[in-house]
């Protein structure tokens, strides 16, 4: 359920309860003896039965840990599903997901994706057996035309990573869903549970790295699956204890801790990626800016439709060659450069040669993702110290001789 004030910028009510969800779900201290009120750290690997084969829930610390059932619990209710797993990595998450696989079976994924799931399909589940097809699925009648009888999983992104195209989730569900049992995955590491909810519009699976905005200190690798299915849940649990790969307990506390605060973290992403984005589309320095909050934006009205907001993400291709962005890049003082995004401090990377490096060149092109294109994770700083770096990094690549 929503609450009832639309947002200023005419995006989704946000979820109600959100904020007390994410601080109370899973965290009663009835379950503790000690009735501590912030989750302990349950370290211990193995827990004391009461006689052969009768445990009291929890008998191995891969199987099943107390500290990482609270946080499954929380992003649950976030999610608004009835059941989350919690993985060591965002691709530890992928991987599981697709041992639901089997050879011979077709993966139809988002043509413009996270270089690190693009790698894993080209590089690691094709040699498998399975059929990756990489297809814009932002146009639904693409994907009507990809979709054969061997087809049994459909991953989209949206907003995409790094050039930010939306995806319509509910068209996506209703083109898949009528072809039979395709499971359809939603990554949903950009926009977090607090900006969007893919179960909610019909996709079976949202899957996160949680490493990103749902954690928020980029102190945390950790990957999250949310199901409403009882037998996709089953199967995903099945395979979670399987192949083992878990989170430990501290990582499990220090991503309950980070939970805490994503809704106030993620209100001032949004607010600060606007004035980012808003101040770089009217510098005559940039050439173009890609942000789904704003309604130069091909996708505004979809992102308004489907989403309660927009996260940090703020792509932008710099005006002149490779030289440019990378004396731009060079000279950030606030933001700094490195991969990764969604923590509470700004970064900015080169996806060309950083995070899609591994795409194959021609595949990069067809994308946009040119020697100019810049990524940028805005962070919680103050909006006009973010402003005044970017604006002194874009006059320093453009000085004379400055390249």
């Amino acid at each position: 359920m929503q609450g009832k004030d639309v947002s200023l910028q005419g995006f989704l009510p946000s979820f109600q309860h959100f904020a007390t969800q994410a601080i109370h779900e899973g965290q009663e201290p009835e379950q503790w003896s000690s009735r501590a009120v912030v989750p302990p750290i349950s370290m211990s690997t193995t827990f004391k039965q009461g006689a052969p084969g009768r445990h009291s829930g929890f008998e191995y610390s891969r199987s099943g840990n107390p500290t990482r059932n609270c946080l499954e619990k929380a992003v649950s209710a976030l999610d608004g599903a009835k059941y989350s797993l919690a993985f060591a990595s965002g691709l530890a998450a992928t991987m599981t997901v697709t041992h639901l696989l089997k050879a011979g079976d077709q993966i139809i994924c988002m043509d413009d994706v996270y270089g690190g799931t693009s790698r894993y399909f080209r590089q690691v589940a094709s040699d498998f057996g399975l059929k990756i097809s990489f297809v814009d699925c932002s146009k639904t009648k693409l994907l009507e035309e990809a979709i054969t009888p061997e087809t049994k999983l459909v991953w989209i992104e949206t907003p995409t990573n790094p050039v930010l195209k939306m995806v319509d989730i509910a068209a996506c569900a209703r083109t898949v869903h009528k072809h039979g049992d395709i499971i359809l995955v939603v990554d949903n590491t950009f926009m977090s549970a607090y900006f969007q909810r893919p179960l909610a519009l019909g996709a079976d699976i949202c899957m996160y790295s949680a490493t990103k905005y749902m954690n928020g200190h980029s102190d945390v690798v950790m990957g999250l699956v949310s199901v409403n299915s009882e037998s996709l849940h089953s199967r995903l649990r099945f395979l979670q204890n399987s192949i083992g790969a878990v989170p430990s307990p501290f990582d499990c506390y220090l991503f309950n801790r980070g939970l805490k605060t994503l809704q106030i973290r993620m209100q001032r992403h949004f607010e600060n990626g606007m004035a980012v984005a808003q101040f770089l589309e009217s510098n005559p320095l940039v050439e173009k800016v890609v942000y789904p909050g704003l309604p130069s934006h091909p996708q505004h009205e979809l992102a308004k439709r489907q989403c309660t907001g927009c996260p940090g993400m703020v792509t932008f291709y710099i005006k002149g060659s490779l030289q440019h962005a990378e004396t731009f890049l060079k000279n950030l003082k606030l933001f700094t450069l490195a991969e990764s995004l969604g923590g509470y401090e700004s970064l900015a990377e080169l996806p060309a040669i950083m995070t899609h490096a591994s795409v194959p060149k021609s595949h990069r092109d067809a994308l946009g993702i040119s020697d100019t294109l810049i990524r940028l994770s805005v962070g919680l700083e103050d909006k006009e110290d973010l402003l005044e770096d970017l604006n002194q990094a874009l006059k320093a690549a453009h000085r004379p001789n400055a390249n």
